[in-house]
Formats: C-alpha cells, structure tokens, sequence
C-alpha cells in the first residue's frame, strides 16, 4: 500500500463501499467483578454498543468462579473479553496458557468478541484448536505505545494480522504529532475499500481526533471510558463526550470537518459550543480539538476538501497569515489569523473575529457601568493597556487604536512589546515596569496571554495594588470564568469583562464564515450557556435542539 503525504488521498467517494456504523465501546476497569457488572450497566444507559471486559483491571480474579457471572445473560451490553498482559500494556503477569484459558472460556460462556495480541495469535489459535464458536468474533491485535509507523509498515501489519485468521484487526499506535494520525485513517479507508472490519487508533492527546473521526473513514469500532479517570487508554474521550459533545452517532463519510487549532487545545469550549451550533441548523459537520505543533505541515497534510474550517489559537495566529492562500485586509494589517476556511476550489482564505469580538464586549462592558448616550465609543481617547504581544494582544491593539484609544503594549519579552508598539504608535513596557505604570486613573487594561488559565488559576499578569489604577480590565482567559485577575480587579471597584464574552463573539464570527449562514446574536448566546453546563445527558440518536441560528 502506497504512502500518502496527505489526507485529501485517503478520502474515498461516500458510496464507493457500503458502509457499517462504527460501534462505541465502553470498556469496564473495576476492581472488582461486581463493580465491573455496574459498568456495564452504566454502559448501557449511557447508549454504548459493547462493553469491554478488562480482565486483567479485576484483583483477585477466578476466571471460573467470575466469568459465569460477567457474561451470564440476558446482559446489557455484547461483551468484549480483554485480559492484556503487561507487555502489550496491560496489567496480567502471567503465564500465557492460563490466560488462554480464560479466553477460551468466555467464547464458550457466549462473549461476542475476544481480543488476543499479535504477538501471540497463532501460539492462540494452536492452543484453541479450531474450538472457536462461530458467533464469537477474534479481534486480533497490535499496540504501538512508541510512535505511528509509516504507511507502509502499517500496511505490513495489517497484513500480518490478517494472515493470523482475526475476525477483525486491531491497531493502536501512539502519535508524536498530529500528522500521524493521517496514516491511520489511510489504514482505515483502505480496509473500508477491501471490507476488512478494523479498529484503527492512535493514542494520547496529539492522536485524539483518530477517536471521533473513525466513523468517517470506515472504523469498526471506536472506545469511549464510561467517565474521567476511567480511561484504559491514553487521551480516550468519555463515551457520554463522543455521544453528547461530538455527536459520533451521525458522522459518516460525508461529514464535514472544523476544529480549533492550538497548543494546548484541551481547555478550550469551542467543541462545545460549534458541535452544539452545528446540530442546531442541522449542519453534517463535526468540530474537534487539534494539538498542533507544526501549523503549515497540519495544513499541507489535512488538505482534504471534508476538512473545511479551522479555529486559531496559541501559539499559531501569526504563522496561520503565512499559511493562508489568501487573508482578509483586516487581519492582514492585524498580523493574525483566528478563523481558516478553505474554500471549494482548496484555497485557504484567514480571518480575524477577535478585535471585534474582544472590543465590543468591552465597549459594552464600560456602557452597561456608565449611564451615556453617546454613539462614539467609549475607549476613544483612553488611554488603553494590552498585555501580551501575540495573535490576540495584535487584534486588541489594532481594534482599540480604530476606536480612538492610546495604546500601550506591555510584555514579558520587551522586544516583542516594542515591536508591536511601533506598529500601532504606542510605547512599549516590560510586565515588571507595567507594575509601577499609573500616568492617569480610569485605564484599560486588556490580557491577552494565558496567564491564569486552568489549571494555573492562581497565576495573575499584575498585581492587585496595580490594578487600582485602571476603571476597567478585561481578560481573555475564559477558563475558568473568573480569573484571579478579573476577581481582584473588581475587588479594586474596576468594571470587569469576561473573556468568556470575547469567545462567544468571535465564535459568532467563526461560525458565520464555517457555514455561509448569518446568526442571530440571542440564539447563539443561548447555546453558548452549555459551555457553563456542558451537556452530557443522553441524547436521542438524531434529536436537534430546538434553537434555530
């Protein structure tokens, strides 16, 4: 099987093959036979389709005495039996023939699907004999925790497993960047073509989107832990997440592709707010968390038409205006992109919705705390503080200096400061002198850093004495809601703005240029309140909120 340098090869026409829903497993890690019961149970209610039976999770365990129990029937949920030794990363430390053993005795109490390693699949298959029961699927499987081969080693692989007699092949491997996981979904398809049934993953944080994209490229199956801390494997979402935040039970092979660029890009709430937007105007489209440390090569490998729409955050804004075929004016002259379309014809066009996102939720701000009726903004001749010289602290400058203000640029690194100060005519400050600068009363001061976000919630850009001299501060952080700088300043008597405002702007803006569709303001603020909540009740497979943006 021939390498691919980028997704746009491995995306097969949507009716080329007939296609199966991928299933979701839950596998099931208690101690104890009992509790591993419940969570199977739990499984059910949650709307999984398998239950994996981690064998080698339970202390204490007597293959004869607790499989009668884990498999009897009628049960919640088809049952995967799992007993992984400790060199494939399991927790067994045994002998292989009383695991075997084991495993022979859960096809034979009726388990639906049994996993066995690569490395020990035909010493299996000759110690079964051919005794496997024909409504017993062997998933025969391979675990990389190392890296992500090449596309042709893991043709290879697949191959060997093949070549064992599995039902279903297994591979997981381990990315070190993003672009791994390209490799796995040309794996995918090419099973999906050839009608071999695989489960195709990559683990930890960089291979996170193989978890919820598998259903487009044809995977089997796809794992989701029954909750937070319950994971068996690196990076695995909850299976109430693929299901609630992700909408798995709808992506398909025609399924559109956005998502929020970053690194980090775990905290963000844009999955949440975006999936939830996309299912309200009932939009085929999924939007994922990528952490990206190469923006260009992320591009050039997912350049498939289906990945339509990115969201940029740090540390990626000012590489994305090199990155882009074309960029709008505004955010040209602001040196940051935060929102990439891709166009039909494959070109890339950057945006910026920050600088409005951001000003107009502190021009708001500072009239809700003021009785006026004056149409001018009320940052004109302020004078007016950034913190930060990055994407964001570029959109807050430019947007200010459009509304009249006197901007500032403080920032831990002066150079960078200084920079970004003659380009909007202001004086530059180091954070350290920022501490002692009060010229006039009534500031604006506006972080644009990370400084205080989780899980650093006690971390703050300026010290609470400083702030006394500013009537109103802004911070972009929005997780948590209120930032230590944000409670201190109010403390202080200065109006305070959420960056939370800020995200659900520019969000607005993002999502008016993923779809061509203008949204009404009170709508998608309404939606935006799931970011407080995020949803994780069950949901009717194919229910659409009623809010139409």
């Amino acid at each position: 099987m021939a390498a691919a340098m980028s997704v746009s090869a491995v995306v097969p026409p949507a009716a080329a093959v007939a296609r199966a829903r991928t299933l979701l497993c839950v596998p099931a890690t208690a101690r104890a036979p009992r509790e591993m019961a419940a969570e199977v149970a739990a499984a059910a209610a949650l709307g999984a389709d398998v239950a994996e039976l981690r064998l080698d999770r339970l202390s204490g365990f007597a293959p004869r005495r607790d499989l009668p129990a884990l498999l009897a029937k009628p049960r919640a949920l088809p049952a995967l039996v799992t007993y992984r030794p400790k060199w494939e990363g399991g927790e067994y430390d045994g002998d292989d023939e009383p695991r075997f053993e084991a495993l022979q005795l859960a096809m034979e109490l009726g388990a639906e699907y049994v996993d066995i390693e690569l490395k020990v699949a035909d010493k299996f298959m000759k110690f079964m004999s051919g005794k496997k029961p024909e409504k017993c699927k062997l998933i025969v499987s391979s675990h990389n925790y190392d890296n992500t081969p090449s596309a042709e080693e893991l043709g290879s692989l697949l191959a060997q497993i093949q070549a064992t007699g599995a039902d279903i092949v297994k591979i997981a491997t381990t990315a070190t960047e993003i672009v791994d996981v390209s490799r796995m979904f040309q794996i995918l398809v090419h099973c999906q073509e050839k009608q071999v049934p695989i489960i195709g993953l990559v683990m930890n944080d960089r291979g996170f989107i193989s978890r919820v994209l598998c259903p487009k490229f044809g995977g089997y199956l796809t794992f989701g832990s029954l909750a937070k801390g319950k994971e068996s494997a690196p990076a695995q979402p909850t299976a109430a997440d693929l299901i609630n935040v992700y909408n798995i039970r709808q992506i398909g092979p025609d399924t559109r592709v956005f998502g929020i660029i970053g690194k980090p890009v775990g905290h963000s709430k844009s999955p949440i707010l975006h999936n939830e937007a996309f299912r309200s105007v009932g939009m085929d489209a999924v939007y994922v968390p990528f952490l990206v440390d190469d923006l260009a090569r992320f591009l050039t490998t997912y350049s498939s038409p289906d990945f339509a729409g990115f969201s940029c955050t740090i540390p990626h804004k000012e590489a994305a205006v090199r990155c882009c075929d074309e960029v709008d004016p505004i955010a040209r002259d602001i040196g940051a992109v935060n929102t990439i379309v891709r166009r039909s014809d494959g070109k890339l066009v950057g945006y910026n919705t920050d600088y409005v996102g951001a000003i107009s939720a502190i021009e708001d701000g500072i009239r809700a705390s003021q009785s006026t009726h004056s149409t001018a903004s009320p940052l004109a001749g302020r004078l007016f503080v950034v913190i930060g010289a990055g994407g964001a602290g570029k959109a807050l400058a430019y947007g200010a200096k459009e509304k009249g203000a006197r901007v500032v640029i403080a920032n831990r690194t002066f150079a960078r400061a200084q920079e970004l100060a003659n380009l909007i005519g202001g004086p530059a400050l180091t954070l350290s002198e920022l501490e002692n600068y009060h010229p006039e009363e009534g500031m604006v001061l506006a972080n644009t850093t990370a400084i205080g976000m989780h899980p650093n919630v006690n971390d703050t850009p300026l010290s609470k004495q400083a702030l006394k001299s500013y009537a109103v501060v802004f911070d972009a952080v929005y997780t948590p809601k209120e930032t230590r700088l944000l409670r201190e300043a109010a403390e202080c008597g200065a109006t305070v703005v959420s960056g939370l405002e800020m995200f659900i702007r520019q969000a607005m803006g993002q999502f008016e240029h993923f779809t061509g569709t203008p949204v009404v303001d009170n709508e998608f603020r309404a939606l935006a309140n799931s970011l407080e909540n995020p949803c994780t009740a069950k949901r009717t497979q194919g229910a659409v909120p009623k809010p139409r943006l």
